[in-house]
């Protein structure tokens, strides 16, 4: 086969090998494309693949054109037939991107079926015009001519690009004034190649036309898209910092620097909270109420993150704030639950166990308003659940009562509190790590300080769960009784 080519054939072969190396270039920049949403990955993969076809087709019936013969003639009918019908789909794809971006509510499933019967119509058309050459036809040398219909398969294109004109117009507030340009080139620039091509016929300023117009708008919309993405780590890297400082300053509302009374020898206490997320909604406190009495919180809010953060805030201040008021802790509850209740649009509630140990008779007063159990180890005894009574969560209905009740702690007893994260945790099957694996390792403790049956119990969660997430803050507490100087233990 002899390929005779003149000037102008050669100049439309590197038209078209620019056109196919810059598709070919888009589509895997685009695929690597990290940050850039998955749907418009997708979209310029088809896009510029479709374009690619349209090209290799049209650089097909330009080689074997005038070429006779029953195998050229197969193969120019082919190419031509999926070069027109690509050029639809073509056309499709950019009223739909346009349709997209203006949004115009409910006509927009309307105006996408007018799309696709449009296209519909134009296949069909290529279709039948294998048969009747209504459209175009070749004659004995594989030279392409034009039949009186050939205007009308022009029809679906020119209705698809005058609505996109249209909805470009009529919709301009909504979409970005960089892709608008983009856009608009796409549509403009490809009518402005077929009038030049109308004068100089043996150029084909329509592919380049075409190409170009495309890695421009691809160019600009990848451009937006990688913006966004920056603002978007912008924001993230702004939340990130606010999240950091929000965990710092709540820590530090936390009781946390140990041994937290240097100055007294007739208690030991030591807590801890590791939250789930930046913030957790646990909370434990302890504050002399006044030289004989220790006020002991242990509390769980509903939810995570930030607004539990918030509420956990709010409810740490007023537990402290009326417990030192020396209210018993009955009364202590009842009142926070009807203040938190007074104000509280999102329904947020809290659990709390509140004691008020006398440091000189060892008596604790505890009352517990949905909270998990405590542990009690008397002095040389072992750690014991203390099944107390629950009453209703704070925040849960204004006017509950809450039920009060004393424990005696000798000196050498212990006492442990905890959050529902620390029987809950789970491991990768699934399986709690429940009060009774929570009472073997408080019993393998037992005769450790408050800090080390602690870390103990830390490590003995951390070792069950292993790789699996932490779903729920793990806040515990254990406080020793040693009682005034000159007792026995």
């Amino acid at each position: 086969m002899v390929f005779n080519l003149n000037l102008f054939d050669i100049i439309n072969i590197v038209f078209i090998a620019a056109g196919l190396g810059i598709c070919s270039l888009s589509i895997i920049q685009v695929g690597s494309g990290v940050h850039i949403r998955k749907e418009v990955r997708g979209y310029f993969q088809i896009f510029f693949s479709l374009i690619n076809i349209y090209i290799s087709m049209h650089l097909i019936r330009m080689l074997v054109s005038a070429h006779p013969g029953k195998v050229f003639s197969g193969l120019i009918q082919v190419a031509t037939f999926v070069e027109f019908t690509v050029s639809g789909f073509m056309i499709y794809l950019l009223a739909l991107l346009i349709l997209f971006l203006a949004n115009p509510g409910k006509k927009a499933k309307v105006i996408n079926y007018i799309f696709l019967f449009l296209l519909a119509g134009h296949v069909i058309g290529l279709i039948a015009n294998i048969f009747s050459k209504f459209y175009y036809y070749f004659d004995e040398m594989n030279i392409y001519h034009r039949n009186p219909g050939y205007v009308l398969s022009n029809t679906m294109h020119i209705l698809m690009l005058g609505q996109s004109i249209y909805l470009l117009i009529r919709y301009k507030s909504k979409i970005d004034k960089r892709l608008a340009s983009a856009l608009w080139l796409y549509l403009l620039l490809p009518l402005v190649a077929i009038v030049i091509q109308a004068f100089i016929e043996q150029l084909q300023f329509i592919i380049l036309a075409t190409v170009i117009s495309a890695a421009y708008l691809y160019y600009v919309i990848i451009r937006i898209q990688i913006e966004r993405y920056q603002k978007q780590q912008l924001e993230k890297d702004r939340i990130d910092n606010e999240l950091t400082m929000a965990t710092r300053i709540q820590s530090e509302t936390l009781p946390n620097i140990f041994p937290a009374f240097p100055e007294r020898d007739d208690f030991n206490i030591y807590a801890s909270m590791n939250p789930a997320k930046e913030v957790g909604g646990d909370f434990y406190d302890f504050f002399l109420i006044d030289e004989n009495h220790l006020g002991i919180v242990m509390a769980d809010v509903s939810g995570k993150g930030i607004p539990a953060a918030l509420f956990m805030m709010v409810s740490k201040i007023l537990i402290q704030n009326i417990a030192m008021m020396g209210n018993d802790p009955a009364e202590v509850l009842k009142f926070v639950n009807n203040q938190l209740c007074t104000n509280n649009p999102e329904d947020m509630f809290v659990t709390v166990w509140y004691g008020c140990l006398d440091l000189s008779t060892g008596v604790l007063k505890a009352a517990n308003a949905g909270h998990e159990y405590p542990f009690l180890k008397k002095a040389g005894g072992s750690f014991e659940m203390i099944k107390d009574k629950h009453g209703l969560v704070i925040g849960g209905m204004e006017g509950a009562v809450y039920k009060e009740y004393e424990l005696q702690m000798d000196p050498g007893s212990k006492l442990f509190i905890y959050t529902d994260g620390v029987p809950e945790a789970t491991d990768a099957a699934e399986e709690l790590f429940g009060t009774e694996r929570l009472l073997y390792a408080l019993r393998g403790a037992e005769n450790e300080t408050p800090k080390d049956i602690i870390e103990r119990i830390d490590s003995s969660v951390k070792d069950f769960v292993k790789e699996a997430p932490q779903f729920d803050d793990l806040t515990m507490l254990c406080l020793e009784y040693v009682g005034p100087k000159g007792t026995d233990a």
